[in-house]
C-alpha cells in the first residue's frame, strides 16, 4: 500500500509527526511511506528509515503535481490541513484522511478564555488520520535521527568535558520567548555549563545574554545547524526551552526538558511528548491575558506570563 503523509510546516510540527511515520511503516502490510513537506525542512527527514521517498517543494504543490499524479497513492494522510494539503488531495484522488486543527477551539480560548479544547495532544490527533488504516500509537514517543556527519564533540569543539545544561533561547514569536534580562537572570543562577543554542537570528541576542550571564555561559546559536544542534540537546543534562521546535527534538531524544510557557499554552495540544524523566511545564497560569493567540503572535503590553516566570522554580526543577 503507497501511503502519502503531508506536513509542510514548521520543524517542530514535523517531529510531532514522526510517530504516525513510524506506526504507519510498521503496522500497515508492505507499507511504502512517502512524506511531502518543504525542502527547507529535508535535514529533519531524510535520515529517518521509516520514510521511502521524499517529495520536497519549494513554495508550491504544482512544482510536484506530475510526480503525484505518476505515485498513484492509495492513501492520503493530510496532517497540514491548509490549501497547499487540499491541492495535493485533489491532485491524487485517492482515499484521504485530515487531522483536526480545532481552530475554533482554539479561537474561542484566546478570544474569551472560554476551554472548549480535548485533553489530547496533537501526536494523538494525528494519529486518529490513520486508525481507518488499523494504525494504533505504539507508544514510543518521537524520533530524530541525526546524521553520524552531524555529531558534535562537546570536548573537541568547545572544550567542555563537564555536564551541561542546554537553553534553546529561540521561538517563532515573540510572544513565545522569555525577556533578555529574564533568561541573564536565570542562566546567572544555573551552576553548571550553559550553553544558549538558537538560530542564525537569535546569535545577537545570545551573545548580550552570555557575556552578561557569566563565564559558564556560552553563546553557540547561530554556529550549528540543526542536526549538529540536536546533537548537542541529546549530550546535554538537561534542555531549557520555550514553546519552539528544538523543545520537540529533545523530547524525541528523551531528555529532561523544561520547557516555558509564554502566550501560548500547552492545553493546545502541543506540550513536550513523552520527553525524559523529570521534565516540568513552567508557567504563569494566573496571568489574565493568557493565551494570548495561538501561535505567540500576540503580546499582552505587561508580558505578565513571561515576566512573571518563577525564575527558581525554573532553576530547582533542573
Amino acid at each position: 500500500m503507497k501511503i502519502l503523509i503531508v506536513r509542510f510546516s514548521s520543524i517542530g510540527d514535523i517531529v510531532l509527526t514522526t510517530p504516525v511515520i513510524r506506526c504507519v511503516k510498521q503496522q500497515v502490510p508492505n507499507a511504502e511511506v512517502h512524506f511531502m513537506s518543504k525542502k527547507a525542512f529535508e535535514p529533519i527527514l531524510k535520515e529517518n528509515p521509516y520514510i521511502d521517498k521524499l517529495h520536497l517543494i519549494k513554495d508550491k504543490v504544482n512544482e510536484l503535481k506530475q510526480e503525484l499524479i505518476n505515485e498513484d497513492f492509495d492513501f492520503v494522510v493530510d496532517l497540514h490541513k491548509n490549501i497547499r494539503s487540499a491541492q495535493v488531495k485533489s491532485i491524487c484522488k485517492t482515499k484521504s484522511a485530515s487531522f483536526n486543527k480545532l481552530n475554533v477551539e482554539k479561537w474561542l480560548m484566546v478570544r474569551f478564555k472560554w476551554n472548549r479544547l480535548p485533553n489530547v495532544h496533537i501526536v494523538d490527533r494525528y494519529m486518529e488520520t490513520v486508525s481507518t488504516l488499523g494504525v494504533k500509537n505504539d507508544g514510543k514517543g518521537l524520533d530524530y535521527f541525526i546524521p553520524e556527519a552531524d555529531e558534535v564533540d562537546i570536548k573537541e569543539t568547545l572544550s567542555l568535558d563537564e555536564d551541561y545544561i542546554a537553553f534553546a533561547i529561540g521561538g517563532q514569536h515573540v510572544g513565545k520567548m522569555l525577556p533578555k534580562e529574564k533568561i541573564i537572570s536565570i542562566c546567572s543562577k544555573i551552576e553548571k555549563p550553559v550553553l544558549l543554542l538558537g538560530g542564525k537570528k537569535d546569535a545577537s541576542r545570545a551573545e548580550h545574554i552570555a557575556k552578561r550571564s557569566g563565564k559558564h555561559v556560552y553563546s553557540i546559536a547561530g554556529s550549528f545547524n540543526l542536526n549538529q544542534s540536536a546533537s548537542i540537546l541529546k549530550q546535554a543534562q538537561a534542555v531549557i526551552s520555550h514553546d519552539t521546535g528544538l523543545m520537540h527534538i529533545a523530547s524525541a531524544l528523551k531528555k529532561k526538558v523544561i520547557s516555558i510557557w509564554g502566550c501560548t499554552i500547552p492545553e493546545f495540544g502541543m506540550s513536550p511528548y513523552m520527553p525524559g524523566e523529570g521534565s516540568k511545564i513552567i508557567e504563569v497560569k494566573e496571568a489574565p491575558s493568557r493565551p494570548c493567540s495561538k501561535l505567540g503572535k500576540g503580546m499582552c503590553k505587561d508580558f505578565a506570563c513571561m515576566n512573571m516566570i518563577d525564575e527558581w522554580q525554573l532553576v530547582e526543577a533542573l
